[in-house]
């Protein structure tokens, strides 16, 4: 039987002060834990009894495993370089030669959650968060990526601070209203993909960092259309063009 204290533990976990106060997050079903644990994450507690699953899950329909797991740490270096250590001290660069995600206030966590699972579909392996992007740790986010958090390095940092500290010729795309049409323009191999806030788009400190603007055409017919598209969807269009190339 699973005690009050446990409860109350995983019930803090809702929250991203009370998963910075304990050092830990949540993870649901079978898939989503398996993941994590082949990833290197550290398990602190796994609930499996049906019944204690039902008294502190997240779920609206419980599934059969619930995990309890470690945060990640998380450094920046002196240099502006970002790392993480993960699964017994593996240490993450931003490469020169890949393709990375940029998320600029994206807070809705079924699109943060849904990106994460689109850049690993895509085998894009970093996504450096600003600081007022969604926290990954959220159990919707962790839910939401189907076990693709294990294998998407997450960064939050200050994303102009990044962008300086690249080369001055480094790739840095956005889509943008004002941008080149992205089935015509020619794209790098490598590059860092800037994707804006549900409602404001990419803010106007980052917009002005981009040296590559895009912009994914409508191609309805007629005078009525959808006005945008939801960021995860033009995130999977966007990435799904830069890897068919």
């Amino acid at each position: 039987m699973i005690s009050k204290n446990k409860i109350k533990l995983v019930r803090a976990l809702e929250t991203k002060k009370g998963r910075a106060k304990q050092g830990l997050f949540v993870a649901e079903g079978p898939k989503v834990v398996g993941d994590l644990l082949a990833a290197g994450f550290e398990l602190v507690e796994l609930f499996e009894e049906e019944e204690d699953i039902k008294k502190v899950s997240f779920l609206q329909h419980p599934q059969g495993k619930l995990g309890i797991f470690k945060l990640p740490e998380q450094t920046k270096t002196e240099s502006g370089e970002c790392e993480t250590t993960v699964g017994g001290g593996q240490k993450v660069l931003l490469g020169e030669h890949e393709l990375a995600l940029a998320l600029d206030g994206v807070q809705d966590p079924g699109n943060l959650g849904t990106i994460i699972r689109v850049a690993d579909w895509f085998g894009i392996k970093r996504i450096f968060c600003s600081t007022d992007t969604a926290d990954c740790w959220n159990p919707k986010v962790v839910q939401a990526t189907m076990g693709s958090i294990a294998r998407v390095k997450m960064y939050y940092l200050k994303l102009n601070e990044l962008i300086d500290s690249l080369p001055t010729d480094y790739p840095v795309y956005g889509t943008l209203l004002d941008g080149e049409d992205i089935y015509e323009e020619k794209l790098s191999a490598n590059g860092l993909i800037v994707m804006g806030n549900e409602g404001n788009g990419i803010s106007a400190d980052i917009r002005q960092r981009v040296n590559r603007k895009l912009l994914i055409p409508n191609f309805s017919v007629g005078t009525t259309h959808a006005e945008s598209l939801n960021v995860a969807i033009a995130t999977a269009v966007v990435c799904s063009e830069f890897k068919r190339r």
